[in-house]
């Protein structure tokens, strides 16, 4: 069973950071937040073409904000995602940093 906050949200869905299509900084503020809130261990999400912006959030958020944080995990997978022209594969990513 996964523990659940006062809003009724998953906790791991709360330690995690989706990475899209907005600017790195804000990616690396969300973070910031979430561990600076408490949280043990916070992942990174991203999917195709966001994955090279994941991983410079990783790296940012390291070796210029938070230093004492590492890289714990990487796990990498592929999705598929069904479309109007069929069925593609997409690359996916999830990076768990944490104390």
């Amino acid at each position: 069973m996964t523990e659940t906050n006062s809003r009724g949200v998953s906790m791991a869905d709360e330690n995690t950071v989706f990475v899209g299509h907005k600017p790195v900084m804000n990616y690396v503020l969300a973070c910031v937040t979430q561990l600076n809130r408490g949280a043990g261990d916070i992942t990174i999400k991203a999917r195709g073409r966001a994955i090279s912006r994941a991983v410079d959030v990783a790296e940012i958020l390291r070796k210029r904000f938070m230093p004492e944080v590492g890289v714990k995990d990487i796990r990498i997978s592929t999705e598929q995602i069904n479309t109007s022209e069929g069925t593609r594969n997409v690359s996916a990513m999830e990076i768990i940093i944490g104390k």
